[in-house]
């Protein structure tokens, strides 16, 4: 079986390649970047993020997964997990505790598969380690099995940390172990966006793991000083030997009674979208930590939400709305590098990023349609700033525009459009809402995470005319506007405020 499983993973080919990708599903990624002192950037490393989006007959399966000190235990886990998930072991008849219990046997069943496979590795690198003698000096026949030792020590080192979706029987169920995270966006009646975070990141600043690790004998201020527990910030992971095998010779682990650095998931569900209009989003520690970077914490899932809904609005389809976002959160933090200011320091470096969206009953948008009403999108260029950023990076947005009638809340993005239909010399007026909780609470973006922002950090003056100068660029607005309601008039397109 151990034999079995090598071959898995060293094959190229995967079982996996023929289930059925989720046609309601998109992924975005970017590999590692380090930045020069010219701003340019350099790949450290092979990609080691990996991640699934299967649908079967029974229910859909997501998984974005973070591999560190390479991607075999990442690329191990999402093809075992899968087979662990859908070869009938999950039913429509089954309860949310069923379904719990099933998630949590797969991931010990696969972190046990795992440590099979590197079983013979070990074996062999614990015996060179028995006669590899002490000593500066190394003959031919030493150094050869020092370079043995090497390799094995590479092939047996690294882990994963994994964020995994299941939706059955129109529930969703969130397993999280380590430091990536699940958002679902809500959009509500009045068509504002509610913001729900699934769970936290495993590591020393979350007081729940402190507390377990506490249990087992370990110091928590010493722990939450430490942060990095072997190189790696999350309590719990998939995989590296290191901190689960010989944690006791790791100082800031050694006292723990039992296995400190554990595999099992946090499961949260199973919640109902019966009636949810929104989306579903699971990202990497890269993605998140890159948009920390360049922006602080305080505001991400309000942004990559906001960032989601008007890709959505403007893209026809999900894997280039995901890749969009990737894309932007890349230029944001390469922006705040090469910026030199505040968050520049923060900003040297980014890990690989992925982003995977998953819609629930959010129409996308359709060459000239919209995503709801059917009226015509036209475009909007946006100063997109943040309180904390280092650069300004032009956002496109959408105001939509039905037919006839008055304007509409729009369901479909991250703003609530307001006013009347717009006349010659009469401008359109739009305003962003956004709301981010851990709960089921809501409070409006409208304060620091507004994508509304004037260009300087203090008010524009008024010119000779006493207009202030406009900061969202409504040029092509107000063409495509024009030629749509020209009635024959002989309109040029120019309409614009008067």
């Amino acid at each position: 079986m151990a034999a079995q499983r090598r071959s898995l993973m060293q094959s190229h080919q995967s079982w996996t390649d023929d289930l059925p990708l989720c046609q309601l599903c998109g992924v975005g990624s970017a590999p590692n970047c380090t930045y020069g002192p010219d701003g340019k950037g350099t790949q450290s490393h092979p990609n080691e993020d990996g991640h699934f989006r299967f649908s079967t007959e029974c229910c859909f399966l997501y998984g974005v997964f973070n591999g560190y000190d390479g991607s075999r235990v990442a690329s191990f886990v999402s093809q075992c997990l899968t087979a662990e998930l859908l070869l009938g072991q999950l039913s429509a008849g089954h309860t949310d505790a069923d379904v719990r219990r099933i998630l949590s046997q797969a991931f010990d069943v696969v972190e046990k598969s795992y440590f099979e496979t590197i079983d013979d590795a070990l074996a062999e690198k614990a015996n060179l380690q028995t006669q590899l003698p002490e000593g500066v000096y190394l003959s031919a026949q030493t150094q050869k099995m020092a370079e043995r030792l090497k390799a094995l020590e590479q092939e047996v080192s690294g882990g994963a940390t994994a964020i995994v979706a299941l939706i059955l029987n129109n529930k969703l169920y969130i397993a999280n172990v380590g430091t990536n995270r699940a958002l679902l966006c809500k959009t509500t009646a009045d068509g504002q966006n509610q913001v729900i975070q699934i769970g936290r990141a495993h590591t020393t600043d979350n007081e729940d793991e402190l507390t377990r690790l506490a249990q087992l004998g370990l110091d928590p201020v010493r722990l939450r000083q430490t942060g990095l527990i072997s190189g790696q910030s999350s309590t719990r992971r998939i995989g590296d030997y290191k901190v689960k095998f010989n944690y006791t010779d790791i100082d800031v682990l050694s006292a723990a009674k039992h296995k400190p650095i554990i595999s099992e998931p946090e499961i949260h569900g199973g919640q109902s979208l019966e009636g949810v209009t929104g989306f579903l989003l699971l990202m990497s520690e890269g993605l998140i930590k890159a948009l920390e970077s360049a922006h602080g914490p305080e505001q991400v899932n309000q942004e990559i939400v906001a960032m989601v809904a008007a890709e959505l609005a403007l893209q026809c389809s999900l894997e280039a709305a995901a890749q969009s976002v990737v894309e932007r959160v890349k230029r944001l933090h390469h922006d705040a590098y090469v910026s030199g200011r505040q968050r520049a320091p923060h900003c040297a470096r980014h890990e690989d990023m992925t982003l995977l969206i998953r819609v629930i009953n959010y129409p996308l948008a359709d060459g000239s349609l919209t995503p709801t009403q059917g009226g015509r999108i036209y475009p909007v260029s946006v100063p997109y700033s943040n309180h904390q950023s280092t650069s300004k990076t032009s956002v496109m947005l959408s105001l939509v525009m039905p037919a006839q009638g008055t304007l509409t809340n729009g369901s479909n993005t991250a703003s609530t459009l307001e006013g009347d239909t717009p006349t010659a010399g009469q401008s359109p007026t739009a305003t962003l809402q956004s709301t981010n909780t851990h709960t089921q609470s809501s409070s409006s973006s409208s304060g620091d995470g507004s994508l509304f922002r004037q260009r300087g950090s203090q008010a524009a003056q008024p010119d000779e005319t006493g207009r202030v100068p406009p900061y969202v660029d409504f040029s092509q607005f107000y063409r495509l506007w024009g030629m749509d309601h020209s009635d024959g008039q002989g309109l040029s397109g120019e309409m614009g405020p008067q």
